[in-house]
């Protein structure tokens, strides 16, 4: 393999010109940087990426932690790792996939990974309720930035991208409304979920604007499982007052509300409307079509590089880049709560 000197006296100039041409190809003049990349090619030349990250800190491969799902494919976090791929391949970065132990026990396995230079920082993903791993990356000093927020804690504890879920869920609130709809649902998750609260709160704070009831309408699923999401869908169909539209937390459990709705003869979108959140995969391909909403993971993934790479340390901004990111979310109507 060629090295940095060779490739130096191929196109006749300065080693460090070709480290310009590699790290800071602005400060050369189109045809040597020209010259100098043409060597590169001919050469087959490949910097050496451990030296350089240790003389530029530079972020260059970026360690995930892929989640464990033991009973069901995420899709939607699917779709997210391939949009976290591409955008680092467009900055000329990788991601490098791991598994850890959940909570305080994955510790070690992050930290390995630093301390032998096989990552330069990470990305993280479903964050929960207190998240270890965030303060433990902050007070270690490797850079890091979230998909998510760290929920109930006054202050974050690093940079992150996110998605308004509240925000979403008035949405799915506000749309049922406008197809003439006054008593409306919401399939949540447990109360633990910071997740679920803040999607909540913004089913309940649309409806309260709009002078909907909310008493006896939300009720919480085990986990997010289309069997909970039937279960819970039964138990208000079941009460004195069932609602005519049903705003869920997750496409999983908005599915689950679609079965027990066909199970009982009723028509999704016709006698219930319903929603979902994540506009996953299926959401497209079931009959009638579900309503959800979308998250623009091409955006967060690329919001996240981008304050990894460009961000020098875990607080403040670096060239106008912000660190804290809420995105907003789309609704994507379908038959499930308006035929057409």
């Amino acid at each position: 393999m060629a090295t940095l000197k060779q490739v130096a006296a191929h196109a006749e100039v300065s080693v460090q010109t070709v480290s310009n041409a590699l790290n800071a190809p602005h400060r050369l003049r189109p045809d040597t940087l020209e010259r100098v990349n043409r060597s590169i090619e001919l050469l087959n030349y490949r910097p050496n990426r451990n030296a350089r990250s240790l003389r530029t800190s530079a972020v260059e491969l970026i360690g995930y932690c892929v989640p464990s799902w033991p009973d069901q494919a995420h899709l939607v976090m699917d779709q997210f790792l391939h949009e976290l791929c591409a955008a680092a391949e467009k900055t000329g970065r990788h991601i490098l996939l791991f598994t850890a132990p959940p909570g305080v026990e994955g510790m070690p396995t992050y930290d390995d990974l630093h301390a032998r230079r096989l990552v330069d920082g990470f990305v993280l993903s479903q964050t929960e309720t207190h998240d270890p791993r965030h303060g433990w990356l902050k007070d270690t000093q490797i850079p890091f930035v979230s998909f998510g927020r760290v929920w109930k804690e006054t202050t974050q504890p690093g940079p992150w991208v996110d998605v308004d879920g509240a925000a979403g869920s008035a949405m799915a609130v506000q749309h049922l409304y406008e197809t003439g709809r006054r008593r409306i649902a919401f399939l949540s998750w447990p109360r633990s979920s910071g997740l679920a609260e803040d999607r909540l709160a913004g089913w309940r704070g649309r409806c309260k604007q709009l002078g909907l009831p909310t008493g006896g309408l939300a009720v919480r699923c085990g986990e997010d499982a289309i069997d909970e999401g039937a279960r819970a869908t039964a138990e208000l169909l079941d009460s004195d007052q069932p609602p005519v539209g049903i705003v869920a937390l997750s496409d999983i459990l908005a599915l689950g509300a679609l079965r027990e709705l066909g199970r009982r003869g009723l028509t999704p979108g016709v006698d219930v409307g319903v929603t979902g959140f994540d506009d996953s995969p299926l959401a497209s391909v079931v009959s009638p079509g579900l309503t959800s909403l979308r998250q623009p993971m091409d955006e967060i993934a690329c919001e996240l590089i981008a304050i990894l790479t460009e961000t020098q340390s875990l607080t403040g901004t670096t060239s106008g880049v912000p660190t804290e990111r809420l995105l907003q979310p789309e609704l994507v109507i379908r038959g499930s709560s308006a035929p057409g």
